[in-house]
C-alpha cells in the first residue's frame, strides 16, 4: 500500500510539472513584418541595414540579424563575449581581427569570431556587402563595442 501511494503521488506530481510548464511553439515571424533598422552611428561608419533581428526565447541565448553594409560601411572595433558568426550572403567584404591582417569575405563564406577577440567587418570600399551575424548572449549581452575604426586602418585593408 505504501508503495502504491509513493507512485501515486509520483504521478501526480509529474501532472503538476508538466501543467505548470509552458509549452513552447515553433515561431514563424513572416518576411516583411519587421521594419529595417538604419545601423547606429555609435557603432557603425557609413550607410548600414539592419533587417529581420532574432533572438531565441529563454532558455535559448542566440540572437541575431541580416546586416547590410553600403560600399565602404562598416562596424566599430567589438568582441563577443561568447563569440559570433558571419554567414556572407551577398557583395564582397573585408574582416579583421586586432593587430592581424584583413581578410576578404564573399557570398557563401562563414566567419567564426572566437570570444573576446577585437574585430570589425564590413564592405570593401566599392562593393556593398550582406552578412547574417549571429552571435549568444552571456548576462544578457552578446556585444562589446569599441572605437570606431579609423580611415587609415580601413584604407589599409585595400
Amino acid at each position: 500500500m505504501k508503495k502504491l501511494a509513493a507512485t501515486a503521488l509520483s504521478l501526480s506530481l509529474l501532472a503538476f510539472e508538466t501543467q505548470a510548464q509552458e509549452p513552447q511553439m515553433l515561431t514563424v515571424t513572416p518576411n516583411g513584418s519587421q521594419p529595417s533598422v538604419k545601423g547606429s552611428a555609435d557603432y557603425f561608419i557609413g550607410t548600414v541595414r539592419v533587417d529581420a533581428p532574432f533572438k531565441g526565447t529563454e532558455p535559448a541565448k542566440v540572437g541575431g540579424a541580416t546586416v547590410t553594409f553600403e560600399p565602404g560601411a562598416r562596424t566599430a572595433w567589438h568582441t563577443h563575449p561568447l563569440g559570433q558568426t558571419l554567414i556572407v550572403t551577398a557583395g564582397s567584404g573585408w574582416v579583421q581581427e586586432w593587430e592581424q591582417p584583413v581578410r576578404s569575405i564573399k557570398p557563401g563564406d562563414t566567419v567564426w569570431i572566437p570570444p573576446n577577440v577585437k574585430h570589425w567587418h564590413g564592405a570593401t570600399a566599392t562593393t556593398g556587402m550582406s552578412h547574417i551575424a549571429i552571435a549568444e548572449m552571456q548576462d544578457g549581452k552578446a556585444v562589446d563595442w569599441m572605437e570606431q575604426v579609423s580611415e587609415q586602418v580601413y584604407t589599409s585593408a585595400r
